[in-house]
């Protein structure tokens, strides 16, 4: 399977601090609930329940609800992580539906927080973007509601909820980037991370308690160490090794600790190293990307609804907007591996042009399941912290 970055923000799987006081803050709008006339048609059908388009009475009636409720809440989609901005920029246009974006540097346990604590407001993010473990969370927890996009039975079994509750929207691959102006020989494997010569300069995107991208960066270096989707044991290991020899850096890389060399090596997803190659070109940045040979880990983020969406319809409507040829080929332009792309490549709907910049990798991925990726997310939870301690 073959599975942009502009603007420079903190990336979404920063760790915030005091991550609910920061979301409190910067509330979206008044507290309260949601009027319920706008998401409900003349013969009685409620977008809240909808479980699809066709079950709302069709896409023209979910289109007309979503323009009278006329906004979307979002969290956590910084612009320039997997060409969000685009994808906002034309949802905005064709519909006229404003997209309010709250933290965008927050992380996916972020996302959760402001669910759970913003049960019943009007200011609750409408649509979530998690990292899979995250959504298998939250739909442990019952947060999520089912719905099925037009393009559902086009999605791949195993990147799907049997409940629609989430499914994947796009992914890629664990990759090392580094900056070849401030590193003389760049490392291509997590063997080669250990070597004396990156002291102080290997950083993650995040803590892989709370980031999608950092928890596959402790993945790919358990399967590195001869873990496996059963035993992420290794990679908290290799980790423990690379702060003990000094090579770990605690600083969390971003677009802009990238572009100012604070993090001159970054273990994170292949869509985000590869635009900040494109980004950062111009302003004398070097930045080489490589999927490691010794850990390959692929993996997807994956979409879902608030099931009390203060804006249901535009929240369903934004799902359909993402999993269209449009939306899948914004996202294939920003690096980043649509959930569709086997099938949109069938069709003959792919942009061929976008899949042949992405970064080349042999083989093909397999996936954690919910169960592995639960087990690890224990593992992590019990042992992060003591890993890089000290």
């Amino acid at each position: 399977m073959s599975l942009s970055l502009s603007s420079t923000v903190l990336p979404r799987t920063a760790v915030v601090g005091g991550s609910l006081a920061v979301l409190a803050a910067l509330a979206l709008s008044a507290c309260g609930a949601a009027p319920e006339s706008a998401s409900t048609t003349a013969d009685g059908k409620n977008a809240a329940t909808a479980t699809s388009a066709a079950d709302f009475g069709g896409m023209d009636k979910l289109v007309a609800a979503a323009k009278k409720e006329g906004t979307l809440h979002a969290i956590a989609l910084p612009r320039d992580w997997a060409n969000y901005g685009a994808l906002i920029d034309g949802f905005q246009k064709k519909y006229g539906i404003k997209i309010q974006v709250e933290s965008p540097d927050g992380s996916s346990q972020d996302e959760i927080n402001a669910v759970t604590s913003r049960k019943g407001q009007d200011r609750a993010p409408d649509v979530l973007d998690l990292g899979s473990s995250f959504a298998v969370s939250a739909a442990q927890q019952g947060l999520l509601a089912p719905y099925k996009v037009q393009s559902y039975d086009d999605i791949p079994a195993g990147q799907k909820d049997a409940q629609a509750r989430w499914y994947n929207d796009y992914g890629g691959y664990i990759s090392i980037g580094c900056d070849a102006k401030r590193v003389k020989t760049c490392p291509t494997s997590f063997a080669d991370l250990l070597k004396p010569q990156y002291k102080g300069q290997v950083a993650l995107n995040g803590n892989p308690t709370q980031s999608g991208s950092a928890f596959g960066g402790v993945y790919a270096a358990a399967l590195a160490g001869g873990g496996s989707f059963d035993d992420i044991q290794p990679g908290l290991d290799f980790f423990a090794k690379l702060k003990k020899n000094g090579n770990y850096t605690p600083v969390e890389s971003t677009p802009a600790t990238v572009e100012k060399g604070e993090t001159p090596i970054s273990i994170d997803w292949d869509y985000l190293n590869a635009g900040y190659a494109d980004e950062f070109g111009s302003k004398g940045v070097d930045w080489k990307v490589a999927v490691p040979s010794d850990g390959q880990y692929a993996q997807y983020y994956s979409q879902a609804v608030n099931k009390e969406a203060p804006h249901p319809a535009a929240a369903r409507l934004w799902q359909e907007y993402l999993y269209s040829t449009e939306g899948q080929n914004l996202w294939l332009k920003g690096y980043a591996r649509p959930a569709l792309m086997t099938a949109m490549e069938k069709a003959g709907t792919l942009d061929k042009a976008a899949a042949a910049k992405l970064p080349q990798v042999s083989g093909t991925p397999s996936f954690p399941t919910e169960a592995q990726q639960s087990k690890a997310k224990t593992v992590l939870a019990q042992g992060w912290g003591k890993a890089v301690s000290g």
